[in-house]
Formats: structure tokens, C-alpha cells, sequence
């Protein structure tokens, strides 16, 4: 039995056979105006189909001479009026691919940040430092302390020369960390004023310069949260004429 479809944008009306729509899908371009439209959509039912002028089929309006000219600036593979094929859907095994790469992506892009930020994951996540320096062992790259010089503060100092002995110095401070976590110990800067407060000796402390024998083995637990550390370094003045001095931490880049 024939049945009989209609093109939605010039409403003529074809013949076509149930093999047709179930070739490509049921997708068939109009043979008049060129439209691609549903075939399966667009059937007309039975009652109908008698009360209307029947078109030949599509593949008949090759052969229309006022079709000629349009049709032969058409490629050979779009000339036919034909049903189009629907793409071939993706296999379970091409999914399961994509699917394995997107998570190796995603993988990788995590180890990155687990890398480049390994020292904020310690401090918001303490528990991971383990697995951190356990990973770091192997990458040969180390878990450091944070150094946030904004939440660290000199509560005290004061520069005294020692009695003792002629051109040396004695410095006390008092570092406090004061954010809610460990924090490396920061780098020192010690410059001593003239009169004019003209700096005429700087000098540079690192923690292994200011720290005693009994705390440097303590050094990789950084300060406390919310403790200090008392210092007391022993200094040459290197015979300078000082007056005055300067004292401000810092991390070194």
C-alpha cells in the first residue's frame, strides 16, 4: 500500500512506500522546493490522502525539465531527492574510551594542583600532609611550612652592646605568629642608624643565624599558631657609629 507525505514549507504532497521511510530514517528532501523534512511526520491519513492531488515521488522530479538547471548545480550526492541516513550511533566501547581519557585529563589536572598549592592543602587539610610528604619524597620537592609575613609581628625588640666584649652587639626580639596555624620562621633584617638615621650596616638574619643549637632541631615545625619565639643574637657591629637601628621580617622569595 502507498502511503503519502507532505512537505511542511510548500505543502505539495508525494507518494511513498513504507520501504522508503524505513530506509533512511524516514528523513526526505522535497523534490519542488528542496526541503529536508520528517516523512514519517509528516504522512496524511488515509481519508485525506484521497481528497488530494498527488505529486509523483521525489525521485521523480530528476526527470522535470524545469528542474534541470537547479538540480545541475547540485553535487551528485545531494541530486537524488533521497531520504537521509541518520549518523551511526557511538559504541558502548567508543564511550567507555572518552570516558577513560576525560578522567586521566581530570586525573592529571588534579595532581597539578595538588603540586602547585601542596603547602595550602596542608594548612586547610592537615590530615593530607602525610600522603603530601609521602608524595613529595618521590617527586623530590618538600611540603613547606606557609609563610604569610602579614600574620607574623615583632611584638619587642631592643639593641643593647654587650659589656663584655668591645664591638659586639646583643639583639632581643620577640616574633609572634599570629595566624591559626604553623608558620615558618621568617628572615630578619637588621639595620643599624647614624644620627641622621642614615642606615651604615645592614645586616641579613636567617633562622639557622638567630636560632640556637637547642631550637634549630625544631625548625622544621615552624612557630606555633598564636606562639612567639624569643631571640637573642649576638652580633659584630663592625666598628659602625650607630645610633639607631631598623628591625623588620620578611620571607625570602
Amino acid at each position: 500500500m502507498s502511503l503519502a507525505t507532505r512537505c511542511p514549507v510548500c505543502a505539495t504532497v508525494f507518494r511513498v512506500s513504507r520501504e522508503q521511510l524505513a530506509a533512511r530514517g524516514g528523513r526526505v528532501r522535497c523534490g519542488k522546493c528542496g526541503n529536508v523534512f520528517d516523512g514519517v511526520g509528516g504522512l496524511l491519513e488515509e481519508g485525506r490522502e484521497r481528497r488530494l492531488v498527488l505529486e509523483p515521488s521525489p525521485q521523480l522530479g530528476l526527470f522535470d525539465p524545469a528542474h534541470k538547471a537547479a538540480l545541475s548545480q547540485v553535487a551528485d550526492d545531494e541530486v537524488v531527492a533521497e531520504f537521509l541516513a541518520e549518523p551511526e550511533p557511538r559504541s558502548w566501547r567508543s564511550i567507555a574510551l572518552w570516558g577513560l581519557l576525560a578522567l586521566i585529563a581530570a586525573a592529571g589536572l588534579a595532581a597539578q594542583v595538588a603540586y602547585r598549592y601542596r603547602t595550602e592543602i596542608a594548612v586547610l587539610a592537615p590530615n593530607t600532609r602525610a600522603a603530601l610528604e609521602r608524595a613529595c619524597r618521590v617527586l623530590r620537592c618538600e611540603v613547606a611550612l606557609p609563610r604569610r609575613p602579614e600574620l607574623m609581628s615583632i611584638e619587642s625588640s631592643d639593641l643593647q652592646a654587650d659589656s663584655r666584649r668591645e664591638n659586639v652587639i646583643v639583639l632581643n626580639a620577640v616574633i609572634r605568629n599570629r595566624a591559626p596555624f604553623p608558620q615558618d620562621y621568617p628572615a630578619l633584617e637588621l639595620t643599624l642608624t647614624d644620627e641622621t638615621d642614615r642606615p651604615v650596616v645592614r645586616r641579613v638574619l636567617r633562622p639557622g643565624d638567630y636560632l640556637d643549637a637547642g631550637r634549630r632541631a625544631a625548625l622544621a615545625q615552624g612557630i606555633a599558631p598564636g606562639a612567639e619565639a624569643v631571640l637573642r643574637v649576638f652580633l659584630d657591629s663592625e666598628h659602625a657609629r650607630a645610633t639607631g637601628y631598623r628591625l623588620y621580617l620578611f620571607y625570602p622569595k
